[in-house]
């Protein structure tokens, strides 16, 4: 079997197959930032498979996202009952939310694609490929140039976690 196949089938049930490691690294992550550069993906085969490759121009975050509402309203001036009008957009997922986080964070970088990681009573974490639009790698790449003309793709809802999760009409 292939070093991907193996990594792949450790991912299936992290709990039991990584055990005390696991739960160190959801400790460890919990003490972190929301949002985080990392210098290798997680998971190597899903990052892989997704369209990573390691070289410059390249970059993983790590994003955490908080569980329970999707949206929460923005109580500014006071709180009254007119100010609250915000609604939950529970057609978002987890994932969606976690890539627009990022791309908030890393406005010269486009999202490509992104993979969950871990999950715990309070947070979820995926992490997020982003592809830096101008580094000169990148523009002369002919896999990959094509999302150097393409800005923000996430907020468009042209990631592959935004179009599962969005309504179907």
């Amino acid at each position: 079997m292939v070093i991907y196949k193996h990594i792949r089938e450790l991912w299936k049930k992290p709990k039991e197959t990584l055990g005390d490691l696991y739960r160190q690294r959801l400790i460890a992550w919990r003490k972190e930032p929301a949002t985080l550069r990392i210098k290798h993906p997680t998971r190597l085969d899903r990052a892989r498979s997704l369209g990573y490759r390691a070289k410059q121009g390249f970059i993983i975050v790590r994003q955490r996202v908080l569980k329970g509402g999707h949206i929460r309203p923005n109580m500014v001036g006071g709180r009254r009952s007119k100010h609250s009008a915000t609604i939950k957009n529970l057609n978002m997922s987890y994932q969606w939310i976690a890539e627009m986080r990022a791309q908030k964070n890393f406005v010269n970088c486009e999202v490509l694609n992104s993979y969950f990681v871990a999950k715990d009573g309070k947070h979820y974490w995926y992490e997020i490929i982003l592809v830096d639009r101008a580094h000169p790698n990148i523009v002369n790449d002919k896999r990959i140039n094509w999302i150097s003309l393409k800005r923000g793709r996430v907020y468009r809802g042209l990631t592959s976690a935004a179009k599962k999760s969005e309504i179907k009409l």
